[in-house]
């Protein structure tokens, strides 16, 4: 016997949390996710932002809304994420 379903790994999909930005498009959000990085040259802390475009199906956020995005297949061109809480 082959115990092949118990070796399969599965893969842990890329989350990020972060502040509504925009809910103006259809069925998508943009996300603002900042983190507190250390400047390898100057060693000073600095927060850096990054914004996510995230498929929200039926517009459920608002402007100001916490939300959690999960990496996933590439929807379009900029929207590789999708809202999960």
């Amino acid at each position: 016997m082959t115990t092949t379903a118990t070796t399969e790994k599965v893969a842990k999909r890329q989350t990020f949390s972060g502040v509504v930005s925009s809910d103006k498009m259809k069925d998508t959000c943009a996300v603002v996710v900042e983190r507190y990085v250390k400047h390898t040259k100057y060693h000073k802390f600095m927060t850096k932002r990054t914004k996510i475009l995230a498929h929200d199906p039926g517009n459920t956020k608002k402007i100001g809304d916490k939300a959690t995005v999960e990496a996933c297949r590439p929807i379009s061109k900029r929207k590789a994420f999708k809202v999960i809480a």
